[in-house]
């Protein structure tokens, strides 16, 4: 499973989202620091979900950065969220 895809899940379970998408970005950021050869180190995230409803912005992104910690141990480097009102 490609690291795009385990967050994919990962976010998924943890949230149930209402909208979700994941896009590598590891090429944007190409010699930035973090950068590895074959990517899957920069991912930008736009998420909409009942549970981020009501939440702080600081809020929200802890929430997400915390159910990512896994990905973000085995080498996930940056991670640029974008949170939407659930619908």
């Amino acid at each position: 499973m490609s690291v795009r895809d385990q967050i994919e899940a990962t976010l998924t379970e943890v949230f149930a989202p209402t909208t979700l998408e994941v896009i590598d970005d590891s090429e944007r950021h190409h010699g930035h620091a973090g950068w590895r050869e074959g990517g899957n180190t920069h991912f930008r995230v736009t998420i909409a979900s009942p549970r981020l409803d009501g939440l702080s912005r600081v809020e929200q992104h802890r929430a997400v950065n915390a159910a990512l910690a896994d990905q973000f141990s085995a080498g996930l480097h940056a991670l640029a969220i974008k949170v939407m009102a659930s619908q």
